[in-house]
């Protein structure tokens, strides 16, 4: 069967979305298998109007025990998975295609991770997975966008070989704390446009609170703890001065050089979480002042504050 058996996880699957009143053709696109497969479990283990998960799987498991002896599973042999081992690879697919990776690519990458350290050719993938070269190429680009695969050639041959190295957690993490930050960023530049007062600018407000703790969580904190301190010492003026100051102001009222308050400036702008509650607002050409976050109030409670 392509894909190897149908897990547990599969027939449950299969029985919501009969539920739903989806068709066999939808379910095997859905689950990455061929129509024949869903039809002929459907048929073989329930029935349309009537497909339990729990019954499916029980009925399977008891057809496979007529069939052959239990046994335990054999190991690998030529750098083969056994069967216990493509159960697995599947049943961990199907964890990853419920975050939101399509199937076939959730399939390849977890075929990757389980693989040995040389990887494996397009050809492996297509032999292991059982499906066709142009779903594995596809899956394999969609990898390579995301950082999580990368191409090595094959010490034996023309071809190359895709493998998961040791740095691929670092690189996800990163790539997804950077669209963590800019999504913050954006959200922040809708509620100026659209207000904060606004049912848009309090969806927007919400939104970017969200990511940028999310952001600065994950990040760990990567500034360096003296810009930091620059950075809230700049906040600390402009409350001080009551009044917006230029970069050169700056500078000059704290001693320290053009390239210095940039920095501390640029972190703010960067990472909007360090100067919670407060925001940095440009009034002019390096011209700059101090306001609240316009996402840490909701309307109701500025309406309220101004009464």
């Amino acid at each position: 069967m392509p894909g190897g058996r149908l897990t547990h996880e599969d027939r449950r699957l299969i029985a919501a979305w009969l539920a739903d009143g989806l068709g066999y053709a939808e379910i095997g696109r859905r689950l990455g298998r061929p129509t024949s497969t869903i039809s002929r479990e459907v048929t073989r283990n329930g029935a349309p109007s009537a497909y339990l998960a729990d019954h499916a799987q029980e009925t399977a498991r008891h057809r496979a025990r007529r069939r052959k002896p239990t046994r335990p599973a054999e190991p690998a042999t030529d750098g083969q998975p056994t069967e216990l081992m493509r159960g697995f690879v599947d049943e961990f697919a199907t964890l990853l295609a419920a975050t939101g990776l399509p199937r076939m690519t959730a399939r390849v990458f977890a075929c990757l991770l389980t693989a040995d350290a040389g990887g494996l050719t397009a050809a492996d993938l297509v032999r292991r997975l059982q499906v066709s070269p142009a779903s594995v190429s596809k899956s394999i680009a969609s990898l390579e966008a995301m950082e999580l695969v990368l191409r090595q050639p094959d010490p034996g041959g023309r071809r190359e070989r895709y493998v998961i190295d040791d740095d691929v957690w670092l690189r996800a993490w990163k790539a997804d704390t950077g669209a963590h930050g800019e999504i913050a960023t954006a959200a922040q530049r809708g509620i100026e446009i659209f207000g904060a007062d606004t049912t848009a600018g309090a969806r927007l407000g919400k939104m970017g609170r969200f990511f940028a703790l999310l952001s600065e969580q994950m990040s760990g904190s990567t500034l360096a703890e003296s810009v930091v301190y620059d950075a809230l010492t700049v906040l600390a003026a402009l409350v001080h001065a009551r009044r917006p100051l230029t970069l050169d102001a700056l500078a000059a009222g704290l001693d320290w050089s053009r390239d210095r308050a940039t920095t501390a400036l640029d972190a703010i702008r960067h990472r909007p979480a360090i100067a919670d509650p407060l925001a940095l607002r440009v009034v002019g050409p390096e011209t700059y002042t101090h306001t609240t976050r316009p996402d840490r109030l909701s309307p109701a409670q500025r309406e309220a504050l101004r009464k």
